[in-house]
């Protein structure tokens, strides 16, 4: 998994990522690490003073991170997609991902480029394989 600051996930912007930093959680790994349980988000939760929803979906963000090619705007996309899971992601139809992706990006164009079907196939093929990190 790519390591990224916490400030360059989509969604955190600066007031959140200084709540993060404070309690010590610098980046993409670091974050992961610290929202991988429901005690260990419930912590965190209580130490930043950040709803634990918001810090599920930041969990959730970044584990989406640790499929290669997947980072923020591409985890965004799969999120406004509907795919907000690594778990999820393995699930779903590469192809008709890719319409599901297009479409939401003409009308959000959060990407310049949406992902084409071989990659979205990778990423499912990926997110099938890779061990389970988060816990619901």
């Amino acid at each position: 998994m790519a390591k990224y600051k916490v400030i360059d996930v989509e969604g955190i912007g600066p007031v959140f990522a200084a709540k993060l930093n404070a309690v010590g959680i610098m980046n993409t790994i670091q974050l992961l690490a610290a929202c991988a349980t429901k005690a260990s988000r419930k912590k965190l939760a209580e130490e930043s003073g950040i709803d634990a929803k918001r810090i599920l979906e930041f969990g959730n963000m970044v584990d989406l991170f640790r499929i290669n090619g997947v980072g923020g705007l591409y985890a965004e996309l799969l999120e406004a997609s509907g795919v907000d899971t690594v778990v999820e992601l393995s699930t779903r139809k590469p192809d008709n991902l890719v319409k599901k992706m297009e479409e939401i990006n003409a009308a959000k164009k959060l990407v310049r480029r949406t992902p084409t079907l071989k990659m979205v196939e990778k990423w499912v093929a990926e997110a099938k394989q890779l061990p389970r990190v988060m816990e619901y």
